[in-house]
């Protein structure tokens, strides 16, 4: 995982606030090595392993449902670059055109297959592609919409230093993230306002304090936290 010259990154991370964070993953490049190396050979091995669960996810999504299997929608990751992220479709299709970007427990636009897969995360297993590609890590702050991105403070740009991640500290302590959202009139200025900026100060702690075997021990965090363990914000 290349973490690139500060003189390189684009102008808007280029901030006083971003400096110390990038200081701290500039000490660590044996360890962004190790994470990109381990990112590769897991997610290859999980594509593998879970093909058969791929498969049936697949089947029961059409079968539910008209519309595509996939959902693919335009995320931001390292260093501000847009791609379009894989996910299982959960929603009815053109779920984004007739609502919030963010989606609350109750929302209509979810099917029940949907509803099932998003419950236990198993929505998030086609992003093994997108860390495949380089685009997205195992371990790493969320990735957000452009909409959602362009509001970042000076600070939060830190989180583009290293590629969106399937899970993080912050998910898992957001696992449950819209039940907070459903009383919420508007559920966008709730997010922005509210939540995110929550989200990110967990994000950004996780990059000054990134280390391989944290990232290694925050899997096993998901895996317990998707099982059903709740973990308080310390």
């Amino acid at each position: 995982m290349k973490l690139v010259k500060w003189e390189d990154l684009p102008a808007k991370m280029q901030k006083e606030e971003v400096r110390p964070y990038y200081d701290s993953l500039s000490d660590k490049r044996v360890q962004l090595c190790a994470k990109r190396t381990f990112d590769f050979m897991a997610s290859a091995a999980m594509t593998v392993v879970l093909s058969p669960v791929l498969a049936g996810v697949a089947v029961a999504i059409k079968a539910d449902s008209e519309g595509p299997v996939f959902y693919r929608q335009t995320r931001v990751t390292q260093y501000g670059k847009e791609f379009k992220i894989f996910k299982f479709r959960r929603m009815v299709t053109d779920a984004d055109k007739i609502g919030s970007l963010v989606t609350v427990s109750n929302d209509k636009r979810v099917t029940k297959v949907g509803r099932f897969i998003r419950k236990y995360k198993i929505d998030e297993l086609p992003q093994l592609f997108n860390i495949l590609s380089g685009d997205m890590t195992l371990v790493g702050t969320r990735p957000e919409v452009p909409k959602y991105v362009d509001q970042y403070s000076d600070e939060m740009m830190a989180t583009l230093l290293l590629p969106a991640g399937v899970t993080s500290l912050a998910s898992i302590y957001y696992k449950d993230e819209n039940n907070l959202l459903d009383d919420a009139e508007d559920v966008d200025a709730v997010y922005m306002e509210t939540i995110l900026p929550d989200k990110m100060k967990w994000n950004l702690k996780a990059i000054k304090d990134f280390s391989f075997f944290g990232d290694i021990k925050l899997m096993f965090m998901t895996v317990l936290a998707a099982a059903g363990k709740d973990y308080e914000a310390k």
